[in-house]
Parts: structure tokens; C-alpha cells; sequence
């Protein structure tokens, strides 16, 4: 048995089923456990991860263990965390700290036990490991051999410390490989923020007019299923090159102050701070729908809600609704943190089969290979192999250059 600190480790043959469901759609990652599994080249790493605790991580989680490492978890977001799952993690010898509905300071405090654990190997879900190594335990840096990230939110994160030059160990941002963002971000986050909304609000999407807010790859994936879905699509931006892209995608585009009084859902894919606020509400519907897709709970502020709210009620599960001064009805889903995880299972399993397999191959890179510290990208090489892997498993053949067709590509002259 692990360490562990968890709701209630008597759920854990529920969550093991749930786990062992996902493990059958996860080719991708069992071809890397197949792969490595005799030579267990994790033997001697000690890795921290910090990760939305729910079957598919366990499965990255385990295969980690199974392949020589010792592995300590913390859940990424307090309303991620699956229960059940911890409890099955823990029986499966990972050490696990993290418990749904857990307070900042419970967060932060896991996050510190995980780290107590000296790793030299870090797995990051918005940088939260990262910043508090350099923050507060300065003195595990020397141990470290580098980490990946999951997210674009935590990749700003790095990417202001290496500008910086704070950064003090090498990190892969594996959320700007080819095999995630493509997938994850645009076909994940846009399934799994439109299971969120329907499961939490029982709410047809059809004739709904939806504000996405940021066109970036997630953005991108949850216009593409609101409009697959029967929804009139706003987009709003600050890039005016992802403005025109949008629109020449079919949507209409306009700034939040307009979209603001028009829309029946609006959903924040930014990675910024309050970009729906204090102005946009007072213009707001009455029974307009909030949903956060960003890793954190900022882009919609919640002070400003809380200020402008009569009282606030709750009618179902994962739903606050603030009843304004003058009546009017403002739903926020999730309490403001990602909805398809907080209401939802997050990704669909074979889209994280795809990123988990690129985190296992990166924290490998990292543990084999003296780096300096600085970002490194996924190598193209790892990233090809991932997905290749993933069409061998669904029985799809590609084409290959001829010889002759290389050495055409090579040259410049006809």
C-alpha cells in the first residue's frame, strides 16, 4: 500500500472499474507500457505529478509505477478530483493526496506533501508543482532533472520564467506537440465542454446563441461542436488574425461588449484574467449560462458577481446562480473552474491516450538525458511515434516516400 491522503479509500474497487474501462481505449499507452515494460526504465526515478485525478491519469499514473517509478499525485483542480479514483490509485501503490471539493489550502498543501517526496521528475497540470519548487522549496532544485506541462495556461507560465531566466530546470511543454494540441485542445475540450454543459444544465444547445470567448485551439474545438450541435456561434478575440480566421470559419465576430447582451452561453477559453466582468454582466440576460474551459478559475470574475448578486441560489448540482439586484438570473457552472472536468469526465479517453503517451515519453526524455535548464520541445521524432502508434491501433496505413521522392524534397533545383 501507498501513503496516502483521500476521501475514502473504501471506493476504490468502484474506481478501479473505471479505470480498467478506460485502459481498454488507451492503445497508445499500452503499446508504450508493452514497449518498456522489461526493461523498467523508471527504476530509481521518484516522479511528482500534479494532474486531474480521474481514470485516464490513473492509467498514466500506473503504468509509471508499473515500469519502476515511485509516483506521489495531487489533483490539479478541487472539483477534478474523482474520489473513487484516488482510493483505486492508492491501492495500486501510488501515493495520492487530494480530496473532491478540497479548500485552496488543502490544494496547496498537497501539493507540498507531493513535493516532500524529493522528485526528479515532475508531471505539471497548470505549473502549480513548478512555481511552488521555486517559490518555496528552492532547496529540491539541485534534485530535479526536468518535468513536462500539460496545459497551455501552465506552458505561459513557463514560457514568463524562462523569459525571465528563473527558470532553473528543463521542462517540455508537451501541450505544444503536434499529437496534443491538434487533438486534445481542439477535439477534447470541445466534446468534453459540451458533455459538461448538457449533463449539468439538462439544456437543449440547438437555437442557442454561444459566445466562445478565445479562438485559440480550444476555443476553436467548442465553436466547431456548438455549430455541429444547432447553436449560433459568437466569437470574441483580441488577435485580429484569429478574429478573421473565425469568421471565415462561419461565425460572427465581435467584441464581448456586444456579444454580452446577446448571448445565451458564453464559455471562456483565454488563460486570462476577467475577461467576463463587472460591465459585460450588467448587460447580461436573464438566465444566461457561465462555463470556464481555462485551467483557472479567473477568466469569469466571480468578485464581480458576488458584488453585483442579490443572494445566490442552487438548484442543481454544480450550478451557482446569482439573482442580481434588479432580478435577473446569472448561472455560473462549476463554481468558474474547467466544466468539463468539474461537471463532467473530462477529454474523451482516446483523445488523453494521445497526451498521456506523450507525458510518459517526456518524463522518460527528462530522466535519460543530462538537459540544461529551459524549455525543450517534444522531439519530433516522440510526437510522430505517438501517433503512429494510435492509427496502428485503429488499423489505418499511411503512405511512405519513394526514394525518389525524398531526394526531390531535399533538392532546389528541378
Amino acid at each position: 500500500m501507498s501513503d496516502y491522503e483521500i476521501a475514502n479509500i473504501e471506493l476504490a474497487e468502484h474506481g478501479q472499474k473505471k479505470i480498467d474501462w478506460a485502459w481498454q481505449y488507451m492503445p497508445s499507452l499500452q503499446f508504450s507500457y508493452s514497449k518498456y515494460r522489461d526493461s523498467q526504465p523508471f527504476k530509481g526515478a521518484t516522479i511528482a505529478a500534479c494532474l486531474h485525478l480521474e481514470a485516464k491519469t490513473a492509467n498514466l499514473l500506473i503504468t509509471l509505477k508499473k515500469l519502476g517509478a515511485t509516483v506521489a499525485a495531487c489533483g490539479s483542480n478541487p472539483l477534478s478530483t474523482q474520489d473513487d479514483i484516488c482510493a483505486a490509485l492508492a491501492k495500486n501503490g501510488v501515493n495520492v493526496y487530494s480530496r473532491r471539493g478540497m479548500s485552496t489550502d488543502e490544494y496547496f498543501g498537497y501539493v507540498r506533501k507531493v513535493l516532500n517526496y524529493k522528485p526528479n521528475v515532475i508531471i505539471d497540470d497548470g505549473a502549480d508543482l513548478v512555481a511552488t519548487i521555486h517559490q518555496e522549496m528552492p532547496e529540491l532544485i539541485p534534485n530535479i532533472l526536468g518535468g513536462s506541462e500539460e496545459t497551455t495556461s501552465g506552458v505561459k507560465r513557463l514560457k514568463a520564467m524562462n523569459s525571465q531566466g528563473v527558470l532553473k530546470f528543463p521542462m517540455i511543454p508537451v501541450n505544444d506537440a503536434l499529437s496534443k494540441y491538434l487533438f486534445d485542445n481542439r477535439y477534447g475540450t470541445g466534446q468534453s465542454v459540451w458533455d459538461g454543459f448538457i449533463r449539468t444544465t439538462n439544456m437543449i444547445v440547438a437555437g442557442k446563441t454561444v459566445v466562445v470567448v478565445g479562438y485559440g485551439w480550444c476555443g476553436r474545438g467548442v465553436a466547431m461542436r456548438a455549430a455541429g450541435l444547432g447553436a449560433h456561434v459568437i466569437v470574441t478575440e483580441i488577435d485580429p488574425h484569429k478574429a478573421c480566421e473565425a469568421l471565415m470559419d462561419g461565425f460572427r465576430v465581435m467584441s464581448m461588449e456586444k456579444a454580452a447582451s446577446v448571448g445565451d452561453v458564453f464559455l471562456t477559453l483565454t488563460g486570462n484574467i476577467h475577461v467576463i466582468r463587472r460591465e459585460h454582466f450588467a448587460r447580461m440576460k436573464n438566465g444566461v449560462v457561465l462555463g470556464n474551459a481555462g485551467h483557472f478559475d479567473v477568466e469569469i470574475s466571480k468578485p464581480d458577481l458576488s458584488a453585483m448578486a442579490d443572494h445566490i441560489e442552487h438548484l442543481r448540482d454544480n450550478i451557482d446562480t446569482y439573482v442580481m439586484k434588479d432580478g435577473r438570473r446569472i448561472n455560473l457552472l462549476g463554481e468558474g473552474r474547467l466544466t468539463n472536468l468539474a461537471c463532467a469526465d473530462g477529454h474523451p479517453i482516446e483523445i488523453m491516450d494521445l497526451s498521456f503517451s506523450l507525458q510518459l515519453e517526456s518524463a522518460l526524455y527528462v530522466y535519460t538525458h543530462k538537459l540544461q535548464p529551459g524549455l525543450y520541445p517534444v522531439p519530433t521524432e516522440t510526437d510522430r511515434a505517438v501517433m503512429e502508434s494510435k492509427l496502428a491501433a485503429l488499423g489505418i496505413e499511411i503512405d511512405t516516400m519513394t526514394d525518389e521522392q525524398t531526394e526531390y524534397m531535399k533538392s532546389w533545383q528541378e
